[in-house]
């Protein structure tokens, strides 16, 4: 019996991961559920249907996402609603999202989530591609740099060891002599600033964060956040939900740098503030300047619920467009910086040999 319910347990644990990591499962089966709601379904039959689907009608009945539904069901059966359904199986900013459900329309409130979730992912791919391919191309300048001073340039200055080098080729000596000395700050001084940036992204919160939230990365990261959390806000307001608390429930699973901003906005708005107003007096221009001017005026509209909407969803497109705009310049700055490399040291070695040629001779 203890083994049984161990391994019952161990099988549970294994598929909250599994549920947790499948991020695209959890939506096809938001979506489902959607389609059955829709239909007049209740909540608990539509999972019931889920589930007979996932395990090819009990013959696979230990299915990680079979257990997941089969433990959301048994929540909904004990009282809980859905968004408590799903604790340790979801993220806590889709229960967040679907807790608006629980009191109003959980259809709704599923629409929201996935609105929200295709446009984070709508956001990450040229994010992605707007960091990783200039730190890709940073590290081969610096590979490029130490076989040049470690490998090229020694057995040429062996060649003519009494040369007095001068111009392009005495750079090129200089660099390898200072990389034969020092190549493990060569090799640790990328990864070290990248890990500095990586942290700072989510944690550096102050006002001196907002001066360098003009400049890539962290101008990248200013978007993604702001448009992440204005399509979040943007859902919330839509379900009825006021704008104060639509604030307090985004501080839940939110980053420090996130956070500070929320409560930045959060004490204007307790004062009677619209949202952007509010925005507008933290002086953070966050999630952006034009968007906080945009809220200012739709803040007063009696449409502010649709407005906001359609300018979260407005905001995305562009946004996306911005940042692939943005990766390609990086990406071009970041060619052209390992092109220049190779071009100086093709420079410097022809420079050498002019000086051993003539030393020779």
């Amino acid at each position: 019996m203890a083994d049984r319910f161990s391994l019952a347990e161990l099988n549970r644990y294994y598929a909250m991961i599994i549920c947790r990591m499948s991020h695209g499962t959890r939506i096809k089966i938001y979506r489902k559920l959607i389609s059955l709601l829709r239909n007049r379904f209740s909540l608990m039959d539509a999972l019931d249907r889920i589930r007979g689907i996932i395990t090819n009608e009990g013959r696979n009945p230990d299915e990680p996402m079979a257990l997941a539904v089969l433990y959301w069901t048994r929540s909904l059966q004990n009282g809980n609603p859905f968004s408590v359904a799903l604790e340790g199986w979801a993220p806590a900013s889709e229960r967040l999202m679907l807790s608006v459900g629980d009191v109003s329309h959980l259809e709704g409130a599923l629409e929201n989530l996935i609105k929200v979730t295709e446009g984070t992912k709508k956001m990450k791919e040229p994010l992605i591609s707007a960091i990783s391919y200039p730190m890709f191309l940073s590290m081969m300048v610096v590979l490029i740099i130490y076989a040049i001073g470690a490998y090229m340039v020694p057995p040429m200055m062996n060649a003519a060891p009494n040369t007095r080098w001068t111009g392009s080729a005495k750079d090129l000596v200089s660099l390898s002599v200072w990389i034969q000395k020092n190549w493990a700050i060569a090799f640790a001084s990328l990864p070290t600033l990248f890990v500095i940036i990586y942290l700072t992204m989510g944690r550096w919160k102050g006002k001196t964060r907002a001066f360098f939230e003009n400049i890539p990365p962290w101008s990248l990261y200013r978007i993604f956040v702001g448009v992440t959390w204005l399509l979040a806000m943007a859902a919330l307001v839509r379900a009825g939900t006021p704008v104060s608390q639509a604030l307090r429930s985004l501080r839940h699973d939110a980053s420090p740098y996130l956070l500070y901003r929320i409560d930045s906005a959060l004490v204007y708005v307790n004062n009677g503030d619209n949202l952007g107003e509010a925005l507008m007096k933290t002086g953070l221009g966050f999630p952006d300047k034009e968007i906080v001017g945009d809220l200012r005026i739709y803040s007063e509209m009696d449409n502010f619920q649709e407005a906001l909407d359609q300018m979260a969803n407005e905001w995305l497109e562009d946004s996306v467009s911005s940042i692939e705009k943005k990766a390609s310049v990086l990406n071009m700055i970041a060619t052209l910086f390992v092109s220049g490399t190779i071009a100086w040291a093709v420079m410097g070695t022809f420079a050498m040999q002019d000086q051993i040629t003539k030393a020779m001779g």
